[in-house]
């Protein structure tokens, strides 16, 4: 049975709990649920503070895990990345009072705090940097108030929870982070068990499924050509001739963020009964 490590709160975890539940996989109906037996999918999935799955993962004890890149990264553990998700998109950025120092090169000798201690830690020595680093669990903006920093580095998502401390981002970002699927670092890729491979190919179907519709549309069949160029497809769209001679009906996968663009663009063309679809699932 697959051992999965699945956030049990935070902004990772409902999104991935949807995630699951489009791949086909049962998902626990009480949050105070800490184990979740799939028996129809062979998996069992573990609900776990998601700064703890990397380490669950790295020692071996789960197969794999979905968390956050800079969780993963500041864990330091045993577990390498293999599959980006594509939520939960954020930066690690460093921030302090405007007007004050606004190069990393320059933090040398100062204070900064932060929840990600290895990941800024990696990141002053990669500049050649020596400054301490205070580690806290979290509301780091309060520490430069507080006198505990001079700068602190925090996750950022619009920056206004920064700017209502009064504080100034300040350089290029440490680190850009989402939610990623992890594994123990080292493994075979050629020998993963068919299960993870199968719990990869659904979820990179939902994520397939979230980026595209399908449409279809009538067409003249001299205008086909046209039509096509508009509608590729991911390898090459179906034609299909219609009972009214000269017409065809073509279907084809759009990039969902285009369609409305492109069902403008087939109707000046002289496509009519244009539709556009949701996929559910995908397998490519």
């Amino acid at each position: 049975m697959l051992r999965i490590a699945v956030p049990n709160k935070g902004s990772l975890s409902e999104p991935a709990a949807a995630m699951l539940h489009e791949a086909g996989y049962r998902q626990r109906k009480d949050r105070r649920e800490l184990v979740l037996i799939d028996s129809d999918n062979q998996v069992e999935f573990f609900y776990l503070r998601p700064r703890d799955i990397a380490i669950y993962v790295g020692s071996g004890r789960l197969d794999i895990g979905i968390t956050g890149r800079d969780l993963l990264l500041d864990s330091g553990a045993e577990a390498e990345e293999i599959m980006e998700l594509g939520f939960a998109a954020s930066t690690l950025r460093y921030a302090t009072r405007p007007g004050s120092v606004r190069d990393v090169r320059k933090f040398g000798g100062l204070s900064i705090a932060t929840s990600f201690a290895g990941v800024v830690t990696a990141h002053l020595a990669e500049h050649g940097v020596n400054a301490s680093v205070v580690h806290l669990d979290g509301a780091v903006e309060t520490a430069i108030q507080l006198g505990v920093a001079e700068v602190i580095a925090d996750v950022v998502e619009t920056g206004t929870t920064l700017r209502n401390a009064g504080l100034e981002i300040i350089g290029e970002p440490i680190l850009e982070s989402e939610a990623v699927v992890i594994r123990r670092a080292g493994e075979d890729g050629e020998e993963e068990d068919p299960k993870v491979r199968q719990f990869l190919r659904r979820l990179q179907g939902v994520l397939v499924a979230r980026r595209y519709v399908m449409m279809d549309y009538d067409i003249r069949a001299e205008l086909v050509d046209k039509a096509v160029s508009l509608t590729p497809g991911l390898e090459s769209p179906t034609v299909s001739p219609l009972h009214d001679q000269g017409w065809v009906a073509v279907r084809s996968m759009v990039p969902v963020q285009d369609a409305q663009r492109i069902m403008d663009e087939l109707y000046d063309l002289g496509a009519r009964a244009i539709l556009s679809t949701g996929i559910h699932a995908a397998r490519l």
